[in-house]
This record gives structure tokens, sequence and C-alpha cells, in this order.
């Protein structure tokens, strides 16, 4: 075994690249690199990556300019509906300041119609209390009438007899 490890080691210090017509491995890999660029550049590739570049940087750019136009708009919008917002509040104000004086308006109504109703129901009152005295006045004096009828009736039945009678009798039949 020992004979091959000094056969190995041997061999990895005297080992030769292997060469191809009189060319070194790393001669071929830059002939290789060489071909390659060529055919790039006689294909035009080094364009075509500029010009995918390019526009590729275009449809950016395109893009970039539709935000800004897109953000003009919004900020339109934003401003227009801004201007509407306070519009609508503006008319709330207004709507709300009509509605107060709109209140204000029938409260000062029903007050003047509640003075107007007590007014008129105090003179109804009025007028009942006066019926009411006019009505016991009426009754007092019928029956102080009724009471002075029945005390008269009852003093002339007292005061007059028979004869006085007959006078009373004689001197209206004498003044016909």
């Amino acid at each position: 075994m020992a004979d091959i490890l000094t056969l190995l080691a041997s061999g990895a210090e005297g080992h030769a690249e292997p060469g191809v017509l009189g060319m070194d491995s790393y001669q071929w890999v830059a002939l290789a690199m060489t071909v390659l660029i060529a055919v790039f550049i006689w294909k035009k590739v080094p364009g075509l990556i500029t010009g995918g570049l390019d526009a590729k940087i275009a449809e950016i750019r395109k893009a970039l300019d539709d935000a800004k136009l897109l953000r003009a708009e919004a900020e339109a919008l934003r401003a227009e509906y801004a201007a509407k917002i306070a519009s609508a509040e503006k008319d709330a104000e207004a709507m709300l300041a009509g509605a107060r004086e709109e209140a204000d308006a029938i409260l000062a109504k029903a007050e003047a119609d509640s003075e107007v109703m007590v007014a008129r129901r105090q003179k109804m009152a009025e007028d009942k209390i006066a019926a009411a005295e006019r009505a016991a006045i009426a009754e007092v004096k019928a029956k102080a009438v009724t009471a002075a009828a029945a005390a008269s009736k009852v003093l002339i039945a007292k005061a007059h007899d028979g004869a006085a009678d007959k006078k009373l009798a004689d001197e209206v039949i004498a003044s016909l």
C-alpha cells in the first residue's frame, strides 16, 4: 500500500496539463471566451440587451408619468370632494339655522295662541260668573218678592178686616 501512496504522491507533483495542438487548457478557455464574445458582438447581443433595457426604462418612465397624472387627478378629485364636503357642511348649518328659526317661530306662535286662549277662557269664566251672579240675584229677588208677598198677605190679613175691605172696595169703585 505504501507503493500506491508513493506513486500517487509522485504523480501529483509531476503531473503535466494535457495540451491539444500545442495549447494548454487556459489558452483554450481564453480562445473560447474570445470566440463567444465575437459571436455576441456579431449577433448584436449588446444592442439587444441595451434595447431591452431602454424599452424597460421607457415603460417605467411611462408608468411614472401615468402615476403623476393619476396623482394629479386624485388631488383634483380630493379638492373637489373637499369643496363638496365644505358646501354640504354649510348647507347643513343653514338647514339647522332654518330649523331653529322655524322652531322659534312655532314657539312664539304657540305662546301667542296660548295667551289668546287663556284670555278667551278667562272671559268665558268671567261671563259664567256674571251669569251665575245675575241668576243668584234674580233668585234672591224672586225669593224676596215671594217672602214680601207672603209677609204682606199676613200683615194685610191682620190689619184689614171686613169693614176695611168694604171701604177699600168702595174707594176703588168710586175712582172709576
